[in-house]
């Protein structure tokens, strides 16, 4: 390498230092500075606005979140209520874009100290955001109109399949779109799906199993006609290297399958007790 006269390395003096300066914020976690909660084991837990657990959500996503006579509920709204009464706290929801959640950004620019968005856990999702054990078993499924006869992707061919931005559905049908020779078509939420479907503006749409057999209870003009055995598991995202809000999660979601709690959440939102493995 080159020597850099006296005047060339105090011209990079200023370069330097914001370089520095950026490294220096990278490696260290965001300052979330809103303040902390101690949960029933006493350890201290960072929020990022005092006396609050804020939540990153994209509604709807019927039973996991929707809104219900002004209120945001749900099934994944009542588990996070559980870590909140733990802390200390109240639960606070932001209502914001998939997209900024499953990335990880709403997390690391402090817009919530966690996301429960019915997320399920991915390597690729791994590498912007920490997640909590599983919680949750999922699959995909195709969601027609009743006796349209689309009960697999290879009877879509030809047609339009409708998927959600960002999801995992979206993931599947990408990967599949070339084999069976459907046309793909985009949605910014779920309720935007499911309605094209009713309303036969796209022929099909996936999603996971569990919100479209949802919608089939109340929407007797479409079904479920197949499912796609993928294996997913929803998480609790956390930012990156925030092990202690982490361990708290998993500490009480552990908790409340002990101690009947999750089977009593889950009944309430799907009818039923929860399959045991």
């Amino acid at each position: 390498m080159a020597r850099r006269t006296r005047h060339q390395v105090l011209a990079l003096l200023p370069a330097l230092t914001l370089a520095v300066t950026a490294a220096a914020a990278c490696a260290e976690p965001i300052n979330q500075g809103g303040g902390s909660a101690s949960g029933s084991n006493g350890a201290s837990v960072p929020l990022i606005q005092a006396g609050s657990l804020t939540t990153c959500t994209h509604l709807p996503y019927k039973p996991f979140q929707f809104a219900q006579d002004g209120k945001t509920v749900g099934f994944d709204v009542d588990l996070v209520d559980l870590v909140a009464k733990d802390l200390g706290v109240t639960q606070q929801i932001v209502d914001t874009p998939f997209e900024g959640i499953e990335s990880g950004e709403d997390l690391n620019t402090n817009k919530c100290d966690l996301a429960a968005a019915a997320m399920t856990i991915t390597d690729v999702r791994k590498k912007s955001m920490d997640f909590s054990e599983g919680y949750f078993d999922a699959n995909q499924a195709l969601l027609v109109k009743k006796g349209a006869g689309y009960d697999s992707l290879d009877k879509l061919r030809g047609k339009k399949l409708g998927v959600q931005l960002g999801t995992t559905g979206e993931k599947y049908a990408t990967e599949n779109k070339d084999k069976y020779g459907y046309e793909i078509v985009q949605f910014e939420d779920l309720g935007l799906e499911q309605t094209a479907v009713l309303t036969g503006q796209i022929d099909a749409g996936i999603n996971d199993n569990s919100v479209n057999l949802d919608f089939v209870k109340s929407n007797p003009d479409v079904e479920v006609s197949a499912e796609f055995p993928t294996g997913e598991q929803y998480g609790i995202g956390v930012r990156k290297g925030n092990e202690q809000l982490r361990a708290k999660i998993n500490e009480v979601l552990q908790k409340a399958k002990t101690d009947g709690t999750y089977d009593t959440i889950y009944e309430k939102w799907f009818g039923k007790k929860p399959e045991s493995k």
